[in-house]
């Protein structure tokens, strides 16, 4: 018998292929655009699978709205769902950001599924469970939910092997996610949540799914790939690996990386290999596995062949795993879609996306210079001062006549949007003049509420030295070397407003990127200041930053010990919103607090968008110069240190 596995991940609620950020259609994401690949790969095949493995309920402005602000009546059905129900999935799993907007919210919106959702390694729980975190996250008692997500599950279907006859097959499907990945969401959750390491629930799964007669069993695993951290190392949220050498586990789904898997193109790593990564024929410790992108961008598809065993059950003897993309690229900045959005997607979606177009284009205040996150990255940047200075405003409003509101206060902002796996389109970038609420919503992206921490002066150097390592080490006279570390995501790159400081980066980075003590003697932030007097280690400070920060999240181990006076239920992109309606728009000065302490001689690379062109002048303080536009559409630019 053969069968077909396919598999959709970390969709964000990409249902159309459209940028609400921009008003423009884009070529290689959509649900919609990947169910025309769906029914292609059905048409050819007799058996097949459809399975989605997390992250479908937040990520833009559509979803986002429903999840904040909008939400359901009795008779609605979540357009996601809706898509998805219309494409006849088997099963999906809850992902990390499906919590974003509580277990309320959620618990409403699976109910109209009519596929079993899964989470293997977590579970809604009654008040009172993990009583020492409520000293850090204070939260009233919460009542019993009706959780209605499976721990596992054995679909039975009826397919057609190569003898003409029609067969039963059972197939156990599991759902697993890093419980570290929901950590951002805490305030939310507080008691409401249970949790145990993924291998562990896979190792207690498995046996009773096989038990109960499964012949083949399916992983759905939100968790990215990499090679397995030595112990004691920075907990990771990527551990398929560990999860493919599970015994009875035959086939592995994976996601919230983002980064696509097979690669059959690119060269197969030797030390990938030696420790059970083969990203040419998409096998983990030998066993068939997809990772499909994000937002669409790709169908994963895996093709086995089963056979019966001596105890007349169906087990797995041959496979294969591959990847199907909606788009092509035929040059730097051309991506051309592969397929077109099926029209029963676009139809169901057609209520809430004009819904969605109508709000955008709302017109709030006004802006007297562009703000982009072109430069975010190697210049202070406007658009991220404009967040600072917001939820600087809350949490001074918040602690005013409280002892705590008569301590320094800071604000920590991180790019939400610079470039990286997002791609060339992945920026902010908002012109002079009018702005809207499709503008806000560019500005800041994520649903993140508002908090503030206490830290001290030793708290807050290890917070920065965390974020310089964004950079990679630079030999003093380097030409042209590569500035960027790929493996620290853009988000993670904190810069504090009230503070000014320099980062060298002749000096190693202290920390890894998952935020492992790397050299202890590593210091790569200088002349660390606050009101033109050198920060002391004891110096006691309040922070305001976001739940998702405030929880430790991006490997920030220090921010995490820290005292958190609230994780308020303001939502960040309100009181961005709120703001400009109150202000007429924004009036946004880049503050100059941070530069790289000047290395004479020295030049840098690194990539930007492509609408950065002829726009340097906007980096204020750096020296830039264009390069050209890379295979992967970005733009490349100089940088005399």
């Amino acid at each position: 018998m053969e069968l077909r596995i396919l598999a959709t991940t970390d969709l964000h609620g990409h249902l159309r292929g459209h940028d609400y950020a921009t008003g423009l259609p884009t070529p290689d994401t959509g649900l919609a655009r990947i169910a025309s690949l769906i029914a292609e790969a059905r048409a050819e095949h007799p058996n097949t699978l459809l399975f989605d493995n997390g992250d479908f309920l937040q990520g833009t402005p559509l979803v986002d709205y429903w999840g904040q602000s909008r939400g359901l009546s009795e008779t609605e059905i979540h357009p996601m769902i809706a898509a998805m129900n219309a494409l006849g999935y088997d099963a999906g799993m809850i992902g990390n950001h499906e919590f974003n907007f509580g277990l309320d919210y959620l618990v409403r919106v699976l109910r109209d599924a009519r596929h079993p959702l899964l989470l293997s390694n977590m579970t809604a729980l009654e008040a009172g469970w993990r009583q020492a975190e409520r000293r850090r996250w204070p939260q009233p008692q919460w009542p019993v939910l009706r959780w209605p997500v499976l721990p596992s599950t054995i679909l039975k279907r009826s397919f057609r092997a190569r003898d003409g006859q029609r067969h039963g097959l059972r197939i156990g499907i599991i759902g697993l996610l890093p419980p570290e990945a929901t950590e951002g969401d805490r305030p939310r959750l507080a008691d409401r949540l249970g949790a145990r390491g993924m291998a562990e629930a896979a190792q207690l799964i498995v046996p009773q799914l096989r038990a109960a007669g499964a012949d083949i069993v399916i992983a759905l695993a939100h968790t990215g790939i990499e090679p397995l951290r030595p112990e004691g190392a920075m907990p990771s949220e990527n551990l398929a690996l560990a999860l493919a050498a599970v015994e009875g586990i035959d086939a592995l789904i994976c996601g919230h990386s983002h980064m696509p898997f097979p690669t059959p193109n690119a060269p197969d790593s030797p030390a990938d290999l030696a420790c059970g990564i083969d990203a040419g024929r998409g096998l983990l410790n030998g066993r068939p596995a997809v990772l499909p992108g994000r937002w669409g961008s790709h169908l994963g598809v895996i093709d086995l062949v089963l056979r019966r065993d001596g105890d007349g059950r169906w087990r797995p003897s041959e496979s294969q795993a591959g990847l199907r993309p909606v788009a092509r690229r035929t040059g730097p900045q051309s991506l051309v879609s592969v397929v077109r959005e099926h029209p029963r997607v676009v139809t169901l979606a057609t209520p809430a996306h004009n819904e969605m177009i109508d709000r955008l284009s709302r017109v709030i205040g006004r802006t007297d210079r562009p703000l982009t996150s072109f430069f975010a990255t190697v210049a202070p940047c406007a658009a991220l001062d404009v967040v600072a200075d917001v939820q600087a405003g809350f949490i001074r409003a918040r602690l005013a006549g409280t002892a705590e509101g008569e301590l320094p206060l800071l604000s920590a902002v991180a790019p939400s949007k610079a470039g990286g796996r997002g791609g060339p389109r992945h920026y902010v970038d908002i012109p002079a003049g009018p702005v809207t609420m499709r503008d806000v919503i560019d500005l800041y992206g994520y649903p993140n509420l508002a908090s503030a921490l206490c830290v001290t002066g030793e708290e807050l150097a290890d917070w920065l030295e965390h974020a310089a390592g964004a950079f990679l080490r630079i030999a003093p006279g380097a030409t042209d070397a590569t500035l960027m570390n790929p493996a620290f995501p853009c988000y993670n790159f904190d810069t504090i407003s009230g503070l000014s400081y320099e980062i060298d980066l002749t000096q190693p980075a202290r920390f890894t990127p998952g935020g492992c003590l790397a050299d202890p003697g590593a210091r790569r932030i200088r002349a660390l200041c606050h009101a033109g007097q050198p920060v002391t280690p004891g110096q006691r400070f309040i922070v305001a930053t976001n739940t998702y920060r405030s929880s430790g999240a991006g490997g920030f181990p220090r921010v995490a010990a820290s005292p958190i006076l609230f994780g308020d239920e303001a939502n960040l992109r309100d009181l961005v919103l709120q703001h400009a309606e109150a202000h007429g728009g924004f009036r946004p000065r880049a503050r100059h607090n941070w530069r790289f302490t000047p290395l004479p001689g020295a030049t840098v690379t690194f990539d930007t968008a492509p609408a950065a062109r002829g726009r340097l002048h906007e980096a204020e303080g750096a020296r830039l110069e264009e390069i050209g536009l890379t295979a992967q559409g970005f733009l490349k630019l100089r940088m005399t240190l």
